[in-house]
């Protein structure tokens, strides 16, 4: 995610891009296993979708249905963009915004029901998850500079008068979507690469891949196995190293969500502040470099990053806490690990991850 309301996905490269940790043979854009005729292999190829990398991993006996499959989950993501697309004058979340307290939009089930969902996550977080934040005054200037303070209170309050999730009305009889006040702006750009991969992934599979990993810029989602019948392995980056690991998970079936606050920011009198923004007070997140959701649902994981972040690491883990199927670990801006109670991953270094958070730093 791109915004200064949201967090970027990041792709850590020490590792092949977050990619499953194995051999890869890499040409023109493709990749695939090497393996004696008639066994299964990963067949690899990466793709700029949403503005962000993609790589898609598909495991298959028949070399022409990997390449189809992942084809047919390029073609997939490609659609979703334009479909929720903020930037394209043609999508239906830009008739919305444009109609932004006028009046409703009569829109695509599809999308109704994104954002019928993205709205039960920012009820559920109270509001750390809002896909209003594009309504939202840009303040700050994240070029990862000193600066000399924060802009004044009465700045950063009015930044975000107009972000409201509860404002966003739907009307489930004709489908349609208004958002009440002029001036406001949705922006699905907090969820949708999760979804554009799990759209992604239902499609591969019910194609006949059984077995595959899809890496949206950090939103990762595996199944099955990989051609030598081992599980997937997923490389989690250290955010004070970028180009080094700080930890990996062995898993399938499961969404393993990646997000990172320190590409862009800033610092007052050394305190960092990253780009992503408290929609409730205007003030950059503070508090963690890096938050990884583990769940079975990469779209769901996608919007609890953000939520995470928001709330920072002692409220964000109490959050996680309480969520069935759900598993996270963090690293605070001092450098400490945090992990959720059931959360289990191998870290490379000998620091033992707390699983009660200190205070935010």
């Amino acid at each position: 995610m791109r915004t200064s309301f949201g967090p970027f996905k990041l792709v850590y490269s020490a590792l092949g891009q977050l990619l499953v940790l194995g051999w890869l043979l890499v040409a023109s854009g493709a990749a695939f296993a090497q393996a004696p005729a008639g066994k299964a292999r990963n067949f690899t190829r990466n793709a700029r979708l949403m503005g962000s990398h993609f790589s898609f991993t598909a495991v298959s006996k028949d070399d022409s249905l990997a390449w189809r499959a992942i084809r047919a989950g390029i073609r997939e993501t490609q659609r979703i963009d334009r479909l929720f697309s903020y930037w394209d004058s043609t999508s239906q979340i830009t008739q919305v915004n444009r109609q932004a307290g006028i009046k409703p939009v009569v829109v695509d089930q599809e999308v109704y029901d994104l954002i019928q969902r993205t709205l039960k996550l920012s009820a559920l977080s109270n509001g750390a998850f809002d896909i209003t934040f594009a309504g939202g005054e840009k303040i700050y200037k994240f070029d990862r500079k000193e600066h000399a303070g924060l802009p004044a209170p009465e700045v950063v309050k009015a930044s975000v008068a107009r972000i409201d999730y509860r404002k966003v009305l739907l009307d489930p009889a004709t489908h349609s979507v208004m958002l009440q006040d002029k001036g406001m702006r949705m922006n699905l750009a907090g969820i949708l690469q999760g979804y554009g991969v799990r759209k992604a992934q239902a499609l591969m599979r019910q194609m006949g891949i059984q077995g595959g990993l899809i890496n949206g810029s950090g939103d990762v989602s595996c199944w099955g196995r990989q051609s030598d019948g081992s599980l997937w392995r997923i490389a989690i980056g250290d955010p004070v190293y970028p180009q080094s690991v700080s930890s990996w998970l062995t898993v399938t079936d499961v969404a393993v969500v990646t997000a990172g606050n320190y590409e862009q920011y800033f610092t007052v009198q050394g305190k960092y502040y990253g780009h992503i923004i408290d929609p409730h007070t205007g003030y950059p997140a503070t508090g963690l470099r890096s938050v990884t959701i583990i769940c079975p649902d990469v779209e769901l994981a996608d919007g609890l990053d953000e939520v995470v972040f928001v709330k920072g690491p002692e409220e964000g883990l109490a959050f996680i806490n309480k969520l069935k199927g759900v598993d996270c670990t963090l690293i605070t801006n001092d450098g400490r690990t945090l992990a959720s109670r059931g959360m289990a991953v191998n870290y490379y270094s000998t620091q033992q991850p707390q699983t009660a958070a200190a205070p935010t730093p």
